[in-house]
């Protein structure tokens, strides 16, 4: 016997070897690497080796036997609903299961009877919970019309719905409850006291003598007046420490905790939603081959009900395997590019990306002169009339507004002149427009900061700009409050003034500019850049507005149905695909970069800026940040120096170590999982060309068999003695695999 050969047991259970199986293509590349990589005597022990260890086919029995025994056992615990069997399988399985029960033991019955009870428990507990779940059945109705890919925009507004309500609730716990709750629980408050200065002074806002109805309007619209000492802004939070019967309630401490808690838990949601969108890209294969084979044969989307929408469906898939094709094309042509076409390709991205770059300066400048402008109109008390008024109120929302609506089409003229795939060409121009808007609220808050920190005579004597921002955060949390309403606004005026016209205009107009313009299509990246950004200001003016959150949350309530009636009557699903693995994911990775967004200026006005002395909890600290390591300086000793010490540099070194050490643990587990992951795709393919040898194999003894009928024919007898044929074998001895397991001696297949 060869030492290496493909072993397999024959019925009386000898090892021996196969010549046809020798000659598979998988085994013959496993035998160039061994023979590559290792010496003989290794080659031989693991030739012998693979008896025991592998676990397929007539190989390891040991092994299969386990693995048996192992999925028997899975079987057993499983429901029998659940078995992937045929209905006659199942009353078998269940009547055994029946007479294995008669023989157990009483306890022995009733842990398996209370582990049944408690798995019906549980699904049930869970079924109840998905009916519970906020718009069901509108989206599943979505779902069915238009499929996963605009389901997972408005999955994702639902879960900023959720998000926004728990950070609602988590500001109203912790601030206004116990302010609210005070007076009827016998809570002494005390607040922070002007002490004289002027640093102390607050002038009122709010209106007096006749006021007009519009003032109200604008009021409504801008966050002053009588909205601006309510408990929707920072400086109505005054309170110092509520004193109850048996304990002193720190409001200034618990507002700044409230603060870091809703970042944080914004944080780890979306870290954790996340996550299972990551795994499924890391393991995308990319390999084109295996992309057009799920395309062909698992790209159907089977919740598509609506005719309409499986029209859809198969015109973008059929897109789909062209932008596949036209990125073969270019990659093939990138590969064919000369020196002078690489030169003349890279001064153009040059210059179109400076243009580019021009163009983002010239929007971030306009923010910067409308938020100053806008300032100075206010701090003047400019009135006009009621348009004008508000015009000055709302001069860096529309301008804002502007650069989002102008930008976004210049890039998308632009990508055509850059020469990159299609694939590309979508990113690159998502991740503009996303730095386009987010960094738009980076200027605003950047103008408002350099008025802020800025006085006639250098150094502040209090800080800040007293004199113009004698309650600095309540003007932020006003330009804030003004965003989200803008927003709101546009959203309903772009739904209400354009898209339902322009399917009139469509549906009623046979001209030729009509039908060239078309039905407005429902972009899901610029629908999610919307609600990104619109969540983006509610993380920064969270501080600033304990209250908006609840206002976003209503926000994006209305938004839903104003989105979900845009799409069936309205709009049309995109011609562009966007799959529904990798939205989610690049949902949640542009939520994440907002966050980011948000957590630095809300740091740098907690750690850096002077809080304001005429309102807001924090009147008696310099900074919002100063609050903690006060409040930890009053505790007990032990307490005390536990935190120093969890704070001190030897415990964030020694972290430090055990993150690293943590994270170089599940860098070398993913590579090592991307390196199983390379060897399963690799032994599929030889899996398919092993399919292939064989079926070549078939043919040619089939040919065989078709050259010698006429002979077997003439001389049955003597042919039947002599050499039977592979078609009669394995047609009539199927059973026993005569044909590819027992080559005769002088077979076509034998080498």
């Amino acid at each position: 016997m060869e030492v290496d050969s493909v072993f397999y047991t024959d019925r009386s259970g000898r090892v021996t070897s196969n010549p046809l199986l020798d000659q598979l293509p998988s085994y013959q590349s496993l035998l160039y690497r061994r023979k590559s990589s290792t010496g003989g005597p290794k080659r031989r022990g693991s030739s012998r080796a693979r008896l025991g260890s592998s676990g397929s086919g007539k190989w390891g029995i040991s092994t299969f036997s386990r693995r048996e025994e192992k999925l028997k056992s899975l079987t057993e615990q499983r429901p029998i609903r659940e078995l992937t069997k045929t209905m006659a399988e199942k009353r078998r399985h269940n009547t055994q299961r029946l007479e294995e029960a008669k023989e157990l033991s009483s306890w022995s019955h009733m842990r398996q009877s209370t582990r049944r009870h408690l798995r019906k428990l549980k699904d049930d507990a869970e079924e109840w919970l998905n009916s519970l779940k906020l718009w069901r059945g509108d989206i599943h109705l979505i779902e069915g019309m238009f499929g996963t890919g605009i389901l997972s925009y408005f999955s994702f507004l639902r879960f900023l719905v959720m998000l926004n309500l728990v950070i609602f609730l988590l500001m109203f716990s912790f601030v206004m409850l116990p302010i609210i709750i005070a007076p009827s629980a016998s809570g002494n408050i005390t607040y922070n006291m002007h002490d004289g200065s002027e640093c102390s002074v607050y002038p009122s806002s709010a209106r007096r003598g006749l006021v007009i109805f519009h003032e109200h309007i604008t009021d409504l619209l801008s966050g002053g007046g009588f909205l601006e000492q309510t408990y929707l802004f920072y400086g109505y939070y005054r309170v110092d420490k509520i004193h109850f019967s048996n304990s002193t309630y720190n409001l200034p401490l618990a507002y700044l905790l409230a603060t870091v808690a809703y970042l944080f838990l914004s944080l780890i949601w979306i870290v954790k939603r996340s996550a299972s969108g990551f795994k499924r890209n890391l393991v995308q294969d990319e390999d084109r081959f295996q992309s057009f084979c799920n395309k062909i044969f698992a790209g159907w989307d089977f919740c598509i009900t609506n005719e309409n929408a499986s029209k859809l469906k198969r015109s973008s898939l059929l897109y789909e395997l062209k932008t596949d094709l036209e990125e073969e094309r270019i990659k093939q042509k990138i590969a064919d590019r000369t020196r002078k076409d690489k030169c003349r390709i890279y001064a153009i991205r040059l210059i179109l990306n400076l243009f580019v770059i021009a163009v983002l300066a010239g929007c971030f400048y306009s923010i910067y002169v409308a938020t100053i402008f806008s300032q100075e109109a206010q701090m003047n008390k400019i009135k006009v009339n009621f348009i004008v008024d508000l015009i000055y109120e709302y001069l860096p929302s529309i301008v804002i507004t502007l650069a989002n609506f102008i930008t976004p089409l210049l890039f998308s003229i632009i990508i055509n002149y850059e020469d990159y795939s299609p694939a590309f060409e979508i990113r690159f121009t998502l991740m503009r427009c996303v730095f386009m808007r987010l960094t738009s609220i980076g200027v605003l808050l950047f103008s408002l900061w350099s008025q802020i920190t800025k006085c006639e005579e250098e150094p502040c004597v209090c800080g800040y700009n007293h004199v113009l921002y004698s309650c600095w955060e309540t003007r932020v949390g006003q330009e804030m409050y003004k965003l989200t309403i803008f927003d709101f606004i546009i959203i309903v005026a772009v739904t209400v003034f354009v898209e339902f016209p322009r399917k009139l205009i469509v549906k009623h107009c046979d001209c030729g500019l009509a039908k060239w313009w078309g039905q407005q299509e429902f972009a899901i990246p610029q629908n999610v850049l919307e609600i990104v950004y619109g969540q983006t200001i509610c993380w920064i003016g969270t501080f600033y507005s304990p209250m908006l959150p609840a206002i976003c949350t209503m926000k994006y309530f209305f938004i839903f149905y104003i989105k979900k009636v845009s799409l069936i009557n309205n709009c049309r699903p995109a011609t562009r695909p966007f799959r529904a693995s990798s939205s989610n994911f690049f949902f949640l990775g542009v939520l994440l970069i907002g966050l980011a967004l948000a957590c630095l200026p809300v740091t740098v006005s907690v750690a850096q800026i002077n809080c304001s002395q005429a309102c807001g909890p924090f009147v008696n600290y310099n900074t919002s940040w100063e609050v903690l390591p006060t409040t930890v300086s009053q505790l007990p000793d032990g307490a005390r120096t536990l935190l120093f010490a969890l704070s001190s540099e030897a415990f964030a070194v020694s972290f430090f170590v055990v993150t690293c050490l943590a994270m170089f643990y599940v860098i070398a587990l993913a590579g090592a999982h991307k390196r199983v992951i390379n060897q399963l795709r690799e032994q599929l393919v030889m899996e398919g060309r092993d399919k292939r040898f064989l079926i070549q194999k078939l043919c040619q003894a089939q040919r065989v068999s078709a050259i010698r009928s006429p002979v077997s024919k003439s001389q049955p007898r003597s042919s039947s003695r002599s050499s039977p044929s592979y078609h009669t074998s394995f047609s009539n001895n199927f059973d026993e695999g005569v044909f590819l397991v027992h080559p005769p001696p002088d077979s076509f297949t034998h080498v």
